[in-house]
């Protein structure tokens, strides 16, 4: 499975780096094979033919995210990229991103993908996310794979 994320401020790529090297560190009997890509506003769109989950960051513009504030900024990229050819399809679930100093906003991106694409909501984690948010998304991540 590939585990697909943007990355502005660096927040979400140190948690996805901490992630590959905690499940790296983990026994199992059936070793996990995930790949990782970030994708950015210079990635060449692909045509995915196997399963992934996206991880994205909320960006908005401003407001309270009920009555304005709900426009995603600088993370359109990735929309993209899961709306291209028939990428949606393989598209397994979505993990936010966030600050809850901004309430209703907190990991609102990622809430509007799984509405948008009809994907699951599977986790949240708060900036670069703690070590129990890592134990937790591997947990989550290990059931669906």
């Amino acid at each position: 499975m590939k585990l697909l994320y943007i990355s502005i401020s660096g927040n979400t790529r140190a948690f996805v780096k901490r992630l590959m090297d905690y499940a790296a560190q983990q026994p199992t009997a059936h070793p996990l094979e995930w790949s990782v890509k970030e994708i950015d506003d210079n990635s060449i769109f692909e045509e995915e033919s196997e399963p992934f989950v996206v991880f994205v960051p909320t960006y908005l513009e401003g407001g309270n995210g009920v009555d304005n504030g709900d426009q995603e900024i600088l993370t359109e990229t990735m929309r993209e990229y899961i709306d291209y050819a028939d990428n949606a399809r393989y598209c397994r679930g979505v993990i936010g991103s966030g600050n809850k100093n901004f309430n209703y906003q907190y990991c609102l991106t990622a809430k509007q993908y799984a509405e948008q694409f009809q994907i699951p909501f599977l986790a949240d984690f708060e900036l670069r996310g703690t070590t129990q948010d890592i134990a937790r998304i591997y947990d989550v991540l290990r059931k669906i794979n």
